[in-house]
């Protein structure tokens, strides 16, 4: 099967789009035996993309976020010529830092909201911009480096960033936020997904299926739309607006028959 016409094979059009945007760099990156990379994707898109190389059986690709742990990535495609060394040695020529340090009277007061919201209000797309790493003093954002210069002008126009400064940095000096963790217990009917969902993002049972029907809800990294999963212990669910969550250990079931769950939130 040729790879355009794989495309036939997936419903929605914004995948469709997305995948032929992936064989496009793709074949520049053949035709002119160089290193070609695409926007910031989610989660979701890079489930879809991964799968997608997995069944052309594309081997020279990478995903990278500016850390292992990031959430939104740029897919780095590359030819025979290259090693994964050599792509490495290239990050800092795909992606770079725009730090923020906030004045004092700013400090803790800003939100991940408050910076993404104004990215978002200057005009910049979501998919221009990865990880947005939050601190006490300012945040850590990781952009394309063809991105940098013209969002860290305009950033620095905003009236709630006045009376900060702005920097770009070298993606190698980017600062990995503390990951803290608390732990709660949740008490459900069972350990279906939705029933999970509904306690997690407290709200009701309908609304958690509409929420998975979003293809919000991830587990273990991959995309989950069965509100009847069967949840188990140290999975790890993510909520896209919600947070992230694994399940720690059975506590015990109450009179009812009901199951208590302890879970390991990220705060």
């Amino acid at each position: 099967m040729k790879n355009r016409e794989l495309l036939e094979e997936y419903k929605k059009q914004d995948d469709k789009i997305l995948l032929s945007q992936i064989l496009d760099k793709l074949e520049i990156s053949a035709k002119n035996d160089k290193i070609e990379y695409t926007d910031f994707l989610d989660m979701y898109q890079v489930v879809l993309v991964k799968n997608f190389l997995k069944k052309l059986e594309i081997k020279n690709y990478q995903f990278y976020g500016g850390f292992e742990e990031s959430e939104r990535k740029i897919v780095i495609f590359y030819t025979d010529k290259y090693n994964e060394e050599m792509i490495k040695e290239n990050y800092e020529n795909m992606c770079k830092i725009i730090r923020i340090t906030l004045g004092p009277k700013e400090k803790g007061l800003y939100s991940h909201r408050n910076y993404l919201g104004g990215i978002i209000k200057l005009g910049m797309k979501r998919e221009k911009v990865g990880d947005i790493l939050v601190f006490e003093d300012g945040a850590d954002i990781v952009v394309k480096k063809e991105t940098a210069s013209i969002l860290a002008k305009e950033l620095g126009s905003l009236t709630r960033f006045e009376n900060s400064k702005i920097e770009i940095e070298e993606i190698n000096n980017i600062r990995k936020p503390e990951i803290k963790k608390e732990e709660i217990d949740i008490i459900i009917p069972s350990l279906r997904l939705d029933n999970i969902v509904s306690d997690l993002a407290r709200t009701s049972r309908s609304k958690a299926v509409q929420i998975i029907n979003q293809e919000r809800v991830f587990v273990n990294g991959q995309n989950e739309t069965k509100p009847s999963k069967n949840i188990k212990v140290k999975d790890t669910i993510t909520i896209r607006g919600k947070g992230r969550f694994v399940i720690k250990e059975i506590v015990g079931t109450t009179r009812s028959g009901r199951t208590v769950l302890r879970i390991e939130k990220f705060v």
